[in-house]
């Protein structure tokens, strides 16, 4: 017979090594393709190398470097102007579709699958859809421009002032439908005794949604603006082919700047301090969201 007193033990690592047998996929392909190339990366920021040469220890100058490069400045200018106008604007869409299809209406479903349906689209066929519904000459966007009286409508990508605008337009037509389904997932969580406790209190349908919705909505809003803004620093492929960071350097942003200097000019030193930058950028960003959202919390 087995003694109780040394089973238990052999039960508990032959269950941590059942667990382990299951993460250790996922470890072995985080490990493999995320961190060690992050920790490369890390370390190759601090060296000068191309690819053919041995890399050489250079320690801050690629930082200094950074700080003096206009094209970094400009790329660093341009990716907060798209993260100021692409979360708050697919923020706001992706609620009020969620608003808009918490119906128990027949047919939801296919509006609801409409609404998901650019999220799945290819991204170039996106971006080329868009450039062609842009286009300043006879782009049905500035023929609807042309009927409503507009005399001189924008030039859109092919203007400096209005390629930066245009593209957040087309990502957060793009993206509105993915994050309308984490809004819907929120809303229906909302327990109904809550709505109808408020209509028992006599609130009118906008009271509702500032006492009850908004607030029942807060993890998931929450959730949806940390995944925003990473994905908005990360934005690239709808640039590249919607623009190529133009006209001039317009859209040009730090994924792309990283782009040109690594895999381009074969500067990978340099790109890598410029990654480096931008994760310590995300995640000073996604602390600052976190201490916003555990402080409201707490009130």
């Amino acid at each position: 017979m087995a003694d109780p007193l040394t089973a238990r033990p052999r039960r508990g690592r032959r269950d941590a090594l059942i667990g382990w047998s299951f993460i250790l996929p996922n470890f072995l392909g985080f490990a493999l393709l995320t961190l060690v190339p992050m920790i490369a990366a890390f370390v190759l920021s601090f060296m000068d190398w191309d690819s053919y040469n041995p890399p050489e220890w250079i320690g801050l100058k690629n930082f200094q470097r950074l700080l003096d490069d206009d094209s970094t400045k400009v790329a660093l200018r341009n990716t907060a102007l798209y993260a100021l106008g692409h979360v708050p604007l697919t923020a706001l869409a992706a609620l009020g579709l969620a608003l808009l299809l918490n119906r128990k209406v027949a047919g939801i479903g296919f509006f609801r699958a409409a609404a998901f349906f650019p999220y799945v689209t290819s991204m170039v066929a996106v971006a080329v859809v868009w450039n062609m519904l842009f286009n300043p000459s006879f782009g049905p966007v500035n023929q609807f421009l042309h009927l409503l009286g507009v005399d001189q409508p924008p030039g859109w990508t092919t203007s400096t002032d209005w390629a930066m605008p245009a593209v957040v337009l087309t990502s957060v037509w793009r993206d509105m439908g993915y994050y309308m389904v984490l809004f819907l997932a929120g809303l229906q969580a909302i327990p109904q005794e809550h709505y109808e406790a408020a209509r028992v209190d006599g609130a009118g349908p906008w009271q509702r949604l500032r006492a009850v919705t908004l607030p029942g909505l807060r993890p998931v809003t929450f959730l949806v603006l940390i995944l925003l803004t990473v994905q908005s620093f990360k934005v690239f492929d709808l640039i590249v082919v919607m623009t190529d960071g133009g006209p001039g350097r317009a859209t040009l942003v730090l994924s792309q700047q990283i782009y040109r200097q690594g895999i381009i000019e074969g500067e990978f030193g340099y790109a890598s301090a410029i990654s480096l930058v931008l994760f310590l950028l995300v995640l000073v960003l996604t602390l600052i969201q976190f201490w916003f959202n555990n402080r409201g919390e707490r009130r």
